[in-house]
């Protein structure tokens, strides 16, 4: 098992006290595994992502990534297997204004002193982004945008990847292009995929389906 949540509990404060985010929420993921997790807005879903990622604490429960408990790591330890183990992708795309496409793919890579140029080539090549590796990120489309953003979370070829809305920003026709060539090239690296989506249509191209619904897994 490379991913196993048990009764995993988030609060965040507010003016009347805690507000509970996740009230022990219980989830595995295999390695190669695809996985959608759906929900209503402010269900948790991003929380889960987060806590997974190492880049929030939990309250209480425990996450356990590729043999690690990320729930007792400090803060360093949490980035250092972030860095190794998971690729992440975000809604708002979180290029770095400063590189070009060519450097933005590589960065996460080069994190970790593993940049191998014939992948980040044929990543490239695969996600169409060939033409445009010398331009910046203000000068392309949102669709070749989150292009770059999965060529960047596949190129350190991590074990687990989070996609939160990953095509939430797109147009449907974009967004189906981008889910065909990203879920192949996931299928291609064996990793497996924690995938936050608000679409029925795209979640049902996954191989497994979750729920949250208050807090809870429903």
């Amino acid at each position: 098992m490379l991913l196993s949540i048990e009764d995993l509990l988030k609060s965040y404060p507010g003016p009347e006290g805690p507000v509970p985010v996740l009230r022990g929420v219980t989830l595995s993921l295999d390695a190669g595994e695809t996985l959608a997790l759906t929900g209503e807005s402010g269900s948790g879903k991003s929380t889960l992502l987060h806590l997974v990622a190492g880049l929030d604490a939990a309250d209480g429960g425990r996450v356990g990534l590729d043999g690690q408990e990320v729930t007792a790591l400090d803060d360093s330890g949490r980035a250092r297997l972030r860095r190794s183990t998971v690729g992440i992708i975000f809604q708002q795309f979180n290029l770095i204004p400063s590189l070009d496409v060519a450097a933005n793919i590589a960065f996460q890579a080069r994190l970790i002193g593993t940049p191998e140029p014939q992948e980040l080539s044929r990543l490239a090549h695969a996600l169409g982004l060939e033409p445009q590796l010398r331009k910046y990120p203000e000068q392309l489309s949102g669709g070749q945008q989150q292009r770059v953003a999965i060529a960047r979370a596949l190129a350190a070829r991590p074990k687990l990847i989070l996609a939160d809305e990953p095509t939430g920003n797109l147009d449907e026709a974009t967004a189906d292009g981008v889910m065909e060539q990203f879920l192949a090239l996931v299928a291609e690296t064996g990793a497996a995929l924690l995938m936050v989506t608000h679409s029925p249509r795209l979640a049902a191209r996954l191989g497994r389906r979750a729920h949250l619904s208050q807090g809870r897994l429903a």
